[in-house]
This record gives C-alpha cells, sequence and structure tokens, in this order.
C-alpha cells in the first residue's frame, strides 16, 4: 500500500514538474525595413571638411564648451547613464551567490504534545547528557555564522537579463551622446541666428541712416519750391517705419540671447559672438546622396537598435522563468541553546547545504501576462527602431535639400541686392535732377532694404541648413 502510495506520489510530481516546465515560444519579429542609401564616402566628407567651418568661430567652440559642461539637462543625461551602469552591476552579479553574515536569537515555548515538546521532555531524563546539554524550557535559540543563497542559472534567465541591462547601458550612453549633439546643434542654430539678426540690425541702421539723408534733402527741396509737403510726409513716414523696425530687431536679439543662456544653464547675460562681416563666406556645396554607415550610426537609431536588443533579452528571460529554478542554501556557524555555550568548539559548531527545485504551477497566468508584456516591449522596440531609421533619412534627406537649395537662392539673392543699390542710387540721381518723383525714390529704397534683409534670411538658412545636417548625421 506504501508503495503505490509513494509511486502515485512521484507520479503526481513528474506530471506536475512536467507542466511546469512548458515554456512560450521564441518572438517572431516582421521583417526590418531597408532604405536606400549611398555606399560613397560622402559621410567623411561631410564630417571633416563642411563643418569644420560651420564650427570653426572660437566664440561659438567657447559657447558649446560652456553648455557641454553646464547644460542641466545633459547633466541629468549622465545621472540616468549612471543608474544604468549601476543596474548593469546588479544583474552582471545577480547569479554570484549570497553571503551574509548572520547573528540570530529567539525562544520557544513547545507544547507537551509536540513531537519537539516530547522530545525536549525525554532528552532531559536522559542519563547519557550532562548538565550543559540539558534542554531550557522554553527554549532559546542562538545563532552566529554565515548564511549563503545560490540560484543556479540553468536555462539563462539571469544571462538574459544581464543582456538586457547591458544593452539599455549602452543605449544610455547613445541616449546622452544623442542629447549631446541636440544642444550643440541647438547652441549653433540660436549662435548663427544671433549673427544673422545683428546682420540685420545693421542694415536696418545704415538705411536709417540713408533715409535721414533723404529726408534732410527733401526739406531742402521742398524749401527751394521743388518738392512738396507730400514728398516729406512720406519720406518721413518711411523713416519712422524703418526705426520702428529697428526696435523689433533688438527685442528679438535680446530673445535670442536669454534663450540660448537657458541652453547653456546659466542667467541672461551679454553673449559673445563674431561680427557679420566675418561670416560672409558660406559653406562649400554638398555632394548629393544619403551616407548609409552614418545613418545606421544615428545615435537615436543606435539606441532604438540597443533598446530592441534589451527587449528581446526579457522576452528570452520571460520565457525561462517557466522553467524549474535550483537553488543551493549553505549555512556554517554556531549553534546552541545558551549564549554561554555558542562558541563553545567544535560541539556548537553547526553547518549544513539544501537544494531546491521548483517550478511554477498555480502562478503561471502572471508569468504568462509578464511574458505578454516582454513580447509587447519586443514588438514595440521594433516598431520604434524602424521609425528611427526612416526618420533619420528623411532628416538628412530634407538637411542636404535646404542646404543646396538655399545656396542657389542665396547666389541669385545676391545679385539681386547688388541691382536693387545700384537701383537706389540711381534713383537718388534721377530725383535730384527732376527725371524722377519721389515715389520712385522711395520705392527703390524699399525694396534694397527688403532684399538686404532677405540675402541675410537666406546666408542663416544656409547655416542653419549645415547645423540640421550636423545634427541628422549624429553629430561628431
Amino acid at each position: 500500500m506504501n508503495k503505490r502510495i509513494y509511486q502515485y506520489t512521484l507520479y503526481a510530481c513528474l506530471a506536475t514538474t512536467a507542466m511546469a516546465c512548458s515554456t512560450q515560444k521564441e518572438v517572431q519579429l516582421p521583417e526590418r525595413i531597408t532604405v536606400p542609401v549611398s555606399s560613397t564616402s560622402t559621410g567623411d566628407t561631410l564630417s571633416l571638411q563642411h563643418f569644420s567651418q560651420v564650427f570653426s568661430d572660437p566664440h561659438l567652440r567657447a559657447l558649446i564648451d560652456t553648455a557641454l559642461h553646464r547644460n542641466f539637462d545633459l547633466l541629468s543625461a549622465a545621472q540616468r547613464v549612471t543608474t544604468a551602469q549601476a543596474n548593469l552591476m546588479m544583474a552582471k552579479n545577480a547569479w554570484l551567490p549570497t553571503l551574509n553574515v548572520a547573528l540570530s536569537a529567539g525562544v520557544d515555548k513547545y507544547a507537551d504534545y509536540t513531537l519537539n515538546g516530547v522530545g525536549n521532555f525525554d532528552t532531559n531524563l536522559s542519563p547519557n547528557i550532562n548538565k550543559d546539554q540539558r534542554i531550557p524550557g522554553p527554549t532559546p535559540e542562538y545563532f552566529a555564522g554565515l548564511r549563503s543563497s545560490w540560484e543556479i542559472d540553468l536555462w539563462g534567465k539571469l544571462k538574459s537579463q544581464r543582456q538586457a541591462a547591458y544593452a539599455r547601458f549602452l543605449g544610455s550612453q547613445q541616449g546622452r551622446r544623442l542629447l549631446t549633439t541636440q544642444i550643440v546643434a541647438g547652441v549653433s542654430g540660436l549662435y548663427y541666428e544671433l549673427v544673422a539678426m545683428d546682420n540685420e540690425l545693421a542694415i536696418i541702421q545704415r538705411n536709417i541712416k540713408l533715409q535721414e539723408t533723404a529726408v534732410a534733402t527733401v526739406h531742402i527741396q521742398k524749401d527751394g519750391g521743388r518738392a512738396t509737403e507730400l514728398a516729406v510726409q512720406q519720406f518721413t513716414a518711411q523713416l519712422l517705419s524703418t526705426q520702428a523696425l529697428e526696435f523689433g530687431v533688438k527685442q528679438e536679439i535680446a530673445a535670442l540671447e536669454n534663450q540660448l543662456n537657458a541652453l547653456l544653464g546659466r542667467l541672461p547675460q551679454t553673449i559673445t559672438r563674431s561680427h557679420p562681416k566675418e561670416l560672409q563666406t558660406l559653406p562649400g556645396a554638398i555632394q548629393q546622396g544619403i551616407p548609409g554607415h552614418l545613418l545606421l550610426q544615428r545615435p537615436d537609431v543606435q539606441q532604438a537598435e540597443l533598446e530592441l536588443q534589451a527587449a528581446k533579452a526579457d522576452v528570452k528571460a520571460a520565457r525561462a522563468a517557466f522553467l524549474p529554478s535550483f537553488t543551493i542554501t549553505p549555512y556554517a556557524g554556531f549553534n546552541a541553546f545558551k549564549a554561554g555555550l555558542l562558541f563553545q568548539s567544535p560541539a556548537s559548531i553547526a553547518w549544513g547545504a539544501a537544494g531546491s527545485l521548483m517550478a511554477p504551477v498555480f502562478n503561471k497566468k502572471q508569468l504568462k501576462a509578464q511574458y505578454n508584456i516582454s513580447t509587447a516591449g519586443a514588438f514595440t522596440a521594433f516598431y520604434d527602431y524602424q521609425q528611427a531609421i526612416v526618420n533619420g533619412y528623411q532628416e538628412i534627406a530634407s538637411a542636404l535639400n535646404k542646404v543646396d537649395n538655399q545656396q542657389q537662392a542665396f547666389a541669385l539673392k545676391n545679385k539681386e541686392v547688388l541691382v536693387l543699390q545700384e537701383a537706389v542710387s540711381t534713383a537718388n540721381v534721377l530725383f535730384t535732377t527732376g527725371y524722377a518723383n519721389y515715389l520712385e525714390v522711395i520705392t527703390a529704397q524699399k525694396n534694397v532694404l527688403e532684399a538686404e534683409l532677405a540675402l541675410v534670411t537666406t546666408r542663416r538658412n544656409v547655416y542653419q541648413g549645415m547645423v540640421s545636417l550636423y545634427r541628422a548625421l549624429g553629430g561628431g
């Protein structure tokens, strides 16, 4: 009868273990997107030649250096890297056994009709023990020694968790690199915006002086009977409009300086920058084509790829959680029921070890829920990775097109400004000689002002396009 009970118990244990050892299928992700890229050395050319001119301004380089040391978002990103590194350290050492120094004391009052109660009573009546071996009641329990626990990584669960932590640590570094690129691009963009506004302010102030001269001239002509009060009013109104435009530009300069100072992690102050005349030369033409190796080296693409690797490792760990875990729990130390006898060696020395094989049975729904969460996270990471590639491709393509188009527009705008400047000189001569009216002079002055401001905007767009291309290519 007992033999049958043992057999039935063994069969039940084997069946339970077999049920518990069932696991989930491996996750199957869709195929990755393929984007057309250029196999030329465009990326090296962009990195070494064109951007050196964009970031050669010593004032800009000083501002970038300040931002990299003081920007609060970047400092926070550094702490996130430290956190990921600490998580990696935990995961790397998870497979090692724990070893703790244990000092414990307790007391038990055993009932008379229990195994321990009867055993202690009979032991104390035995003639084979001495007085130190008599068990007091209630019975104290003292232990001083070492206790350990070690989970054997049979199915690679801890290894998968370590791989996930390592991928996320590398991803945090790429996240910091991405933020660094964005900060450098942000500082550069605001800097060139400021230089462009300085240039606009200089153009407006120069036109104010020319218009003041025109107002003075038309007053003289009115006094001589060669111009009317209407002409004086029109020239004066144009002067007032340009003077008001000057204060609008000054306000934009102040706002840009405050914005740049915030990016530098400091309170508002004057931004030292180069004179607009020092930045008249545009960067050289850029070869068209998307550099494939730089596209895949973008920090956001690499971060998304690392997050995908971590998500896959999470799925492996979730699958391994369905399998039995084997844990060893040894201990060694001094053990006694009297404090005075605790350290009497070797009589008080105790040691032991136990091994346990545990398989989930009734909590498999929770494990399956965790597996479903990890699987959904893997698909999410995959789609994020695909989207990062698509975003990177379109950002690089847009930046290349912007630089090329703005360079060509600048060449045409520059010719337009030269023509209109000659037109202003011609209109002034014709007006003073009576062959042109005041409206033609005002129109010529207005057109050249608008053209010069448009030329500044186009030059700024070229530099902004280069900065956008720098950011789209992942910095450097």
